[in-house]
């Protein structure tokens, strides 16, 4: 019976992609049209996974480098580009990954705090430069280090913190 679902599931998916009704983006995820979210996108591909690192860091003014990438937490590694969108997958341990603290949800997809994707960037990149860390709340990341579960995170917090922290 599953398999018969599983089968009419599929050809009505084709049929809609025919139709134009359904864009195809990548293998098993569609959308309505091109007016999709590419940050929706970018989190719908694997999962666990959230929006992270320089998206984050950029968007908070933490760093001013532009970069045209989705930079997403997730369970593999990986750099594609769909439809015009390159997204890097960064993996992280399934602790870190699975733990909502300092993720929230917003418009059908999961992000960073700019505290959640400063950590983590130096647990990732142990020396990353950053323009202005200013807005960063540090007893926040106090907080939320403690998700990672790693002693030389928490002493490469505590020597940005005390070259930064004003």
């Amino acid at each position: 019976m599953a398999r018969n679902q599983s089968k009419q599931l599929k050809s009505k998916i084709v049929y809609y992609v025919k139709q134009g009704v359904l864009n195809r983006l990548t293998r098993g995820v569609f959308a309505k049209d091109k007016n999709y979210n590419p940050k929706e996108l970018a989190t719908s591909i694997y999962s666990p996974s959230y929006i992270s690192f320089e998206t984050v860091l950029r968007e908070a003014g933490v760093i001013f480098q532009h970069y045209d990438t989705i930079f997403v937490a997730g369970p593999w590694p990986k750099i594609m580009t769909i439809d015009k969108v390159t997204i890097t997958f960064r993996k992280l341990k399934d602790t870190v990954l699975f733990s909502s603290a300092g993720v929230n949800n917003k418009e059908n997809y999961s992000i960073a705090s700019p505290e959640r994707a400063f950590l983590d960037t130096i647990y990732l990149f142990p020396k990353y430069y950053f323009d202005n860390l200013r807005s960063i709340d540090w007893e926040r990341c106090l907080e939320l280090v403690k998700i990672y579960h790693n002693q030389q995170l928490i002493k490469r917090l505590k020597k940005y913190q005390k070259e930064y922290a004003q």
